[in-house]
């Protein structure tokens, strides 16, 4: 049987630096039907290169800052807002989780126990990162697979595997573009993941950031149970990740789509079901 789809409404950024902004989206994706609401954390000094931090913005009309570490920084929440964040999420029945880009980040929400943290693609090879989450951490590590070898990917699980820790790992398929075309999602990745792996880890997922919400689907019948989106209430809004996320309408109709298939991906119980006995007595030809 196929498990229980979960549903991971990625915020990320997408609040544009407004924490009023913030929980108005956790709201709406608990109300679209969202399970998870996530976020990001970055300590900006430990992830950038002093160049990379007072260089301008590569795209200045999605920047919030003069450079592109003022940008970042203006994007930021402090520990405290995440850990008021989580509350608030708890408080509105939907889960709490964010990406964790750097050692720091990690120790810091670490500390306010989320049911899981996330690696994004960009540093699934940060060997301190994944040392902290392996070995400090007790929750659930998701780990996106996107720009990654297949040597790299094993290497991540490996890295797990050593301490036996790897049946808290959740790694997903992923394409990192924003947005990526149909061709490029490659949704037969998850079945070599899943053929590789899935005696390894705790499950697999599927980050996809393209459009509409049709590959979403079949990434779940394909077996990723873990399906996350990123989320905002305008994809006109400045910034990256706008263009490649979904709306609430959006959402809500993924969260709807989901449950519909969970429920129709099963075998028949009986040859003759019983909402087909009456048209069977009615209709059915009589030799």
């Amino acid at each position: 049987m196929f498990k229980t789809p979960q549903l991971i409404a990625e915020i990320g950024c997408n609040h544009k630096g407004d924490f009023s902004i913030a929980k108005e989206l956790i709201v709406m994706a608990k109300q679209a039907g969202a399970h998870f609401a996530k976020f990001q954390k970055r300590n900006n000094i430990e992830l950038l290169t002093p160049e990379q931090y007072h260089a301008p913005h590569p795209n200045l009309s999605n920047a919030y800052g003069n450079t592109y570490g003022e940008h970042r920084e203006f994007l930021e929440f402090t520990t405290d807002q995440h850990a008021e964040l989580k509350n608030f999420a708890e408080s509105q029945g939907i889960g709490y989780s964010t990406s964790v880009w750097d050692v720091t980040s990690a120790k810091e929400i670490i500390q306010i126990t989320p049911e899981f943290l996330k690696v994004p693609s960009a540093c699934n090879n940060h060997l301190e990162l994944l040392r902290v989450l392996r070995d400090d951490y007790l929750g659930d590590v998701h780990i996106s697979m996107g720009m990654t070898t297949q040597a790299e990917e094993k290497e991540i699980v490996s890295f797990f595997l050593e301490t036996g820790q790897a049946h808290r790992l959740v790694i997903y398929s992923c394409t990192s573009g924003y947005p990526v075309p149909f061709e490029d999602i490659c949704l037969l990745e998850i079945l070599r993941i899943k053929e590789r792996y899935q005696n390894a880890v705790k499950d697999i997922g599927f980050s996809g950031h393209h459009l509409g919400i049709a590959a979403d689907i079949a990434a779940y019948t394909l077996g990723a149970s873990w399906i996350e989106r990123h989320f905002t209430k305008d994809r006109t809004w400045k910034g990256t990740d706008h263009a490649a996320s979904l709306e609430f309408a959006g959402l809500q109709k993924l969260a709807r789509d989901l449950s519909a298939v969970h429920k129709a991906l099963r075998p028949k119980a009986t040859e003759i079901l019983d909402i087909e006995k009456i048209q069977r007595d009615k209709l059915k030809f009589r030799a």
